[in-house]
């Protein structure tokens, strides 16, 4: 070994070490191979490294978030909520984790029930209790005993899981409703939700989701809403749109040209602009559905570009569908990010 090799051992405190004798063309080889190491090792750290991060553009402020425990029943309004891969979550409130299923498992909402968005739900210690017009509380224990059915549930046209409530939770139901016999299920974490490719095969992201229509997570604007009302002889509330996030501080149907996004310290990405139906037609004050408005005002001017249409058809487009790329909390008053490239 040289002396400058020796001296950098002895700074260390090692002695220096004592290298068997080699021509001088076998070192040659070593160092060569050494030196391919470095640039190989070189290469590789800079294909690992992250890619440069992205400019972060704020768009507006979260003014709302909204959790819907019992799909198509009311919304609880939260002040702080973790993000979760499957929607939003506070407590034991989870994002329609309950479903109100025929006996044939075939799912029930309110576009067959309309009066369904008058239960409203709130969590006691350990319990959900439900109330409604007309009929006693309803107290549901959150956790439901292994011996519970387990039914197979139909959600347009997709399978899925759901836990039995139990007997007095399908006799309130039914009870309140009057229609028919209905029973109640709820999703367990360690059942398989419905695909997102099998939702809609056309989007890139690979979710899951419990028992929402399309995504976890659904983003409307305030601004989006008043420029509806304005069109409206009669004005709707928020609410009829069912979002898990509202935004404000943004111009009218900003949030369509959102893609990427940082709230808090989640992140998530846009999937796909939301279709709407005839639910949005449920009065959530009345229970009663008119099947007309805000739907056809909507139709007027929110129909879909033509090379969609076969992913929307005729359905008019209000609000944006998110995946939830990375977990983490929420609050009302959080800046609303774009993650810009």
């Amino acid at each position: 070994m040289g002396a400058a090799g020796s001296s950098a051992l002895a700074r260390l405190g090692l002695p220096a070490l004592r290298l068997p004798a080699q021509p001088r063309s076998a070192w040659l080889g070593v160092a060569a191979l050494g030196l391919a190491a470095v640039a190989l090792g070189t290469v590789v750290w800079r294909h690992a490294r992250p890619r440069r991060r992205r400019r972060l553009q704020q768009v507006g402020t979260v003014s709302e978030l909204w959790i819907y425990p019992v799909k198509s029943c009311k919304g609880v309004s939260v002040s702080e909520a973790q993000c979760t891969a499957m929607g939003l979550r506070s407590g034991y409130l989870r994002d329609r984790f309950w479903l109100v299923i025929k006996e044939d498992g075939h799912m029930v909402t309110a576009r067959q029930e309309p009066r369904l968005v008058l239960i409203s739900i709130t969590c006691e210690d350990d319990y959900l209790v439900l109330r409604a017009p007309g009929v006693d509380p309803l107290v549901l224990q959150r956790k439901l005993s292994s011996s519970n059915a387990v039914h197979n549930c139909r959600i347009f046209g997709l399978d899925i899981k759901g836990r039995d409530c139990g007997d007095e939770a399908a006799q309130w139901f039914t009870n309140f409703l009057k229609t028919d016999t209905f029973r109640l299920v709820q999703f367990e974490k360690n059942m398989k939700g419905r695909e997102a490719k099998n939702i809609f095969p056309t989007i890139e992201q690979n979710y899951q989701v419990a028992y929402p229509d399309c995504s976890p997570i659904m983003i409307l604007s305030e601004a989006s809403l008043a420029d509806l009302n304005t069109r409206l002889e009669k004005t709707v509330k928020m609410d009829q749109f069912r979002p898990s996030i509202v935004v404000t501080g943004c111009s009218a149907f900003e949030e369509d040209s959102w893609d990427e996004l940082l709230i808090g310290n989640v992140e998530m990405k846009k999937a796909l602009a939301c279709p709407r139906c005839i639910m949005t037609t449920v009065d959530p004050d009345t229970g009663v559905i008119d099947r007309k408005e805000p739907l056809e005002t909507l139709k007027g001017y929110r129909l879909c570009d033509p090379s969609e249409r076969h992913l929307y058809k005729s359905s008019p487009l209000f609000g944006i569908y998110y995946s939830v790329e990375k977990i983490g909390d929420l609050k009302v008053g959080d800046a609303v990010y774009q993650m810009v490239q």
